[in-house]
């Protein structure tokens, strides 16, 4: 089988980060950062890690030994990283919100978790990771609605560095807009 070099891709992503709904750079500024909109998560420690698990329904009947086809009936998209950089605002982000104050007057800074009842609607997050696609040219990916949805941690070792570890899960957006969408540079 032969292989095509220049289809292989190697290199970090930059994870940003926007209000559920912000505006999406368009295709032709891929090869700039996002924008008005979009915040920079900083540094990510062992990469920034696309995950699409698909579920597929096996359709069976009686007369035939084989499985007759299959339908999609769940997909479960995630963004996974270790965020190197321990800022409040990157503490806000993987708590699903909450509030950091700054006092200017005793040069502190404070975040507060949200503490409202469990049943308020969450602020969902757009995030959008900036890599290498084949080619060594840019790839953009947009995933349009998420939530941090597993534990987050950091932990402060004698011996290694501390990040927070953080799960992004991806929602349904509309009938109208994937919850995904991924740009590929062409350009000669």
């Amino acid at each position: 089988m032969p292989v095509t070099a220049t289809n292989l891709a190697l290199g970090p992503g930059d994870l940003y980060t926007g209000t559920f709904g912000a505006t999406e750079p368009t295709d032709a500024d891929i090869n700039t950062a996002p924008g008005v909109g979009w915040t920079t998560c900083g540094g990510t420690q062992d990469g920034v890690n696309l995950i699409v698990d698909q579920k597929y329904t096996a359709l069976e009947v009686d007369q035939v030994v084989d499985v007759v086809g299959r339908r999609l009936t769940s997909r479960e998209i995630q963004v996974e990283t270790n965020l190197a950089e321990l800022t409040l605002d990157n503490l806000k982000t993987t708590l699903n919100g909450g509030t950091v104050t700054n006092d200017a007057v005793n040069s502190t800074t404070a975040y507060e978790l949200d503490y409202a009842t469990s049943a308020t609607q969450p602020g969902y997050y757009a995030l959008l990771i900036d890599a290498f696609g084949p080619n060594s040219k840019r790839r953009r990916i947009v995933v349009r609605k998420t939530l941090s949805t597993d534990k987050v941690s950091f932990a402060y070792s004698k011996d290694k560095q501390s990040v927070y570890t953080v799960q992004f899960s991806a929602h349904y957006v509309s009938s109208s807009i994937s919850p995904l969408r991924v740009v590929d540079d062409t350009s000669a």
